[in-house]
């Protein structure tokens, strides 16, 4: 099973900043559109951000809007989410996923996507 490699997690004061990265080792990121999830505990997991590659189209849940930028360097095969003004709802396990049969867009439901990394612990707490 093809898997996705998600990391930069970790514990951040309340108006702090994280840099999360996705990347593979077994295909293009680019070919695909891109996701970040996030699941806090005791509830549904949700979409946060997508990026497509048909046109590099860029999607963002309202809570994150203005705080939250996801971005794509192909050089590294790697997708980043560049999170600021972090608060404490944002406090939980953020994973990547890949859409494989999307054609390049992005699609709202964690059900569409494919190939998920293994996720990683954002904590903001003071």
């Amino acid at each position: 099973q093809v898997h996705l490699v998600d990391s930069g997690g970790g514990l951040v004061q309340p108006g702090g900043s994280l840099r999360l990265s996705c990347t593979a080792s077994e295909f293009t990121l680019d070919d695909f559109a891109i996701g970040w999830f996030r699941q806090a505990p005791g509830k549904e997991r949700e979409g946060v951000s997508c990026i497509s590659s048909s046109d590099g189209t860029t999607y963002y849940k309202d809570s994150v809007q203005g705080r939250f930028t996801i971005s794509r360097d192909n050089a590294k095969n790697t997708v980043y989410l560049q999170m600021n003004s972090l608060r404490p709802e944002d406090t939980a396990v953020y994973y990547c996923a890949a859409d494989w049969y999307g054609l390049g867009y992005c699609r709202p439901h964690p059900s569409s996507y494919d190939s998920w990394g293994q996720g990683t612990q954002v904590t903001v707490s003071s």
